[in-house]
């Protein structure tokens, strides 16, 4: 399903969590779980990947995650200037510190969502190198 070489990142990224002592959790929407999926393809993933949500109507975001509702950029159907197709928010926590930001990708919801998933691992090494850094 993913290409070899997000694959292959994606245990680099386990192994480098694993020794550490992380466990990862999710929160998605637009990937439908890809980010959990491209991690948990591998076996042996469990002693990392702890779970994860996925909260793709807007009501769930605001259910599950507490996302207030004005603050949800409409999907491929919509969108407005200030919150334009193809806007994802990523947050990611760890003992280095919270990195949080947005991208806006272009092309169609398959292009998004694959952006939105090597995105997401970019800023998973990013943590895992700041916490080396300040460990």
């Amino acid at each position: 399903m993913f290409p070899q070489n997000m694959l292959d990142e994606a245990e680099a990224l386990l192994a480098a969590a694993r020794m550490r002592g992380w466990r990862i959790t999710t929160a998605e929407s637009c990937t439908g779980g890809l980010i959990a999926g491209l991690l948990t393809a591998l076996a042996g993933s469990s002693d990392v990947v702890d779970g994860g949500a996925v909260t793709y109507s807007n009501a769930a975001k605001t259910r599950v995650l507490g996302v207030p509702a004005e603050m949800i950029v409409a999907g491929p159907g919509g969108g407005t200037a200030t919150k334009p197709v193809g806007l994802v928010w990523f947050g990611v926590a760890s003992p280095g510190g919270v990195i949080a930001e947005s991208k806006i990708f272009p092309g169609d919801r398959t292009a998004v969502r694959m952006a939105t998933v090597r995105h997401a691992m970019a800023l998973l090494r990013q943590a895992l190198a700041e916490t080396t850094r300040y460990a």
